[in-house]
């Protein structure tokens, strides 16, 4: 292991990848906007992994598996930079990856999204992104908070790329911002913001809960109080673990008898500055500059529905029809949450003169327990095979086999990245529901 001094930071070179790790973005108060950073003298150093926003275990923990343990902290505006380790200032195009996780959990830092293997299989430079989450990152609350906290970090990151990328070997006129489920969720958004103006040339959207759509101010404020009403004191000098149990109250009384509400509590806000409510208008000018690659997993909810979920888990064990029906109902909200929204964003894009694919991955194994469920797609794409053996979505693949599976969708993502396109395959026509079959 070697280190690389790039940007004014040291990093480690490993098997021909070097990664910046832990940069410092933009600073922020408890519910204040980023402030970008100054340029600092020197070279610091970028080895160690930064925090990640506050938060609890994921609910999908008994799916996809807990990342290494990982330090938390409201100073979490960080990100990493993974680049070929003779990259050429400014020669490589660039991804910007923004993790999923509900708005809730989740950390650009985790080693579940190191990008060494995309980075050695396709050449280009990735950008991973820690933002604000939860009430920190989301709450909208008249006097403490305007919401919308944790996008405008991720925008914030953006500017950092364009302003810095190429000393790290990547060309800010070839950017690619990329995310899964809320992370996808948040492009979808950006690519209806003006504020994301000129920061990204194409985007990827993994596994968008197009169904959820955003908050309208008022739902968001509904949101709000509740979880004031939870929290019985001051957000503002509230100690995180106090903010932390409140959510965890709120969420629980906005899902609902029985979990079954199972939207995340907190959204983007529209009819903001930083996200307005002529969104579509917004996306529809935009399209026609800005190739889209967009879809989902065959079967996303199996990843709630098959876990430990309080009504469906005991559904799933009624003799005969118990599995029959909590297929369905995977099946029923699945389409509605996900996959129609991949192809009525799609035709919103072609038809305005936009480029679109669009993809689907079915299940990795036919033995798999989870099947084709939402991040089955992960693996293949970050991290190193071995830090997904324990992750209950991959059995029975050994680790080998899982990178060997990675290979054709990494050279998919690495084309896109770099030329906004997919080689031969055909673009999305309007009205069709033809995909890329992955992996």
């Amino acid at each position: 292991m070697d280190n690389v001094v790039a940007g004014g930071l040291r990093g480690e070179s490993t098997d021909g990848v070097v990664a910046f790790r832990g940069i410092r973005y933009a600073r922020a108060e408890r519910f204040g906007p980023p402030q970008r950073v100054s340029a600092h003298d020197g070279t610091r150093d970028a080895t160690s992994r930064g925090p990640s926003a506050p938060q609890l275990p994921s609910r999908l923990t008994a799916v996809m598996g807990a990342p290494a343990p990982f330090e938390q902290s409201e100073d979490c505006l960080r990100l990493t930079v993974t680049a070929p380790a003779q990259a050429v200032p400014g020669g490589h195009a660039v991804l910007v990856w923004l993790h999923g996780g509900a708005y809730l959990t989740g950390g650009g830092e985790w080693n579940l999204y190191d990008a060494d293997r995309l980075v050695r299989d396709t050449g280009i430079v990735v950008v991973s992104v820690s933002y604000r989450l939860g009430m920190l990152g989301y709450l909208r609350a008249q006097g403490v908070s305007p919401g919308n906290l944790g996008l405008l970090d991720q925008l914030t990151a953006l500017e950092w790329v364009r302003d810095n990328i190429r000393a790290f070997g990547g060309d800010p006129a070839r950017v690619t911002v990329a995310g899964q489920s809320a992370g996808a969720h948040s492009v979808v958004a950006m690519l209806g913001s003006g504020r994301a103006e000129g920061l990204f040339a194409r985007a990827i959207v993994q596994s968008a809960p197009f169904g959820v759509g955003f908050h309208r101010p008022a739902d968001a404020e509904r949101v709000g109080a509740v979880f004031l009403g939870e929290l019985g004191g001051d957000p503002r000098t509230a100690p995180v673990s106090e903010m932390l149990a409140a959510q965890a109250r709120t969420a629980a009384r906005l899902a609902g008898p029985g979990g079954l509400n199972s939207a995340p509590p907190l959204l983007p806000v529209c009819e903001t500055e930083v996200l307005p409510g002529d969104w579509r208008r917004l996306v529809s000018e935009r399209a026609a500059r800005t190739p889209v690659l967009v879809g989902c997993t065959a079967a996303e909810m199996r990843a709630f529905y098959d876990g430990p979920h309080p009504v469906f888990g005991r559904v799933r064990r009624a003799p005969v029809i118990g599995r029959r029906l909590t297929a369905v109902a995977e099946r029923v909200v699945g389409r509605k949450v996900f996959e129609d929204g991949v192809f009525r964003f799609a035709d919103l894009l072609t038809e305005s003169g936009g480029t679109a694919f669009c993809y689907r991955f079915g299940a990795l194994h036919p033995d798999g327990p989870f099947g084709a469920c939402h991040c089955i797609e992960l693996p293949l794409l970050f991290g190193a095979a071995d830090d997904w053996r324990a992750a209950p979505m991959v059995r029975p693949l050994d680790s080998a086999r899982l990178d060997e599976l990675g290979v054709r969708t990494r050279g998919y993502w690495g084309e896109f990245v770099r030329t906004g396109s997919l080689g031969d395959r055909p673009r999305h026509r309007h009205g069709s529901r033809a995909v890329l079959e992955l992996p």
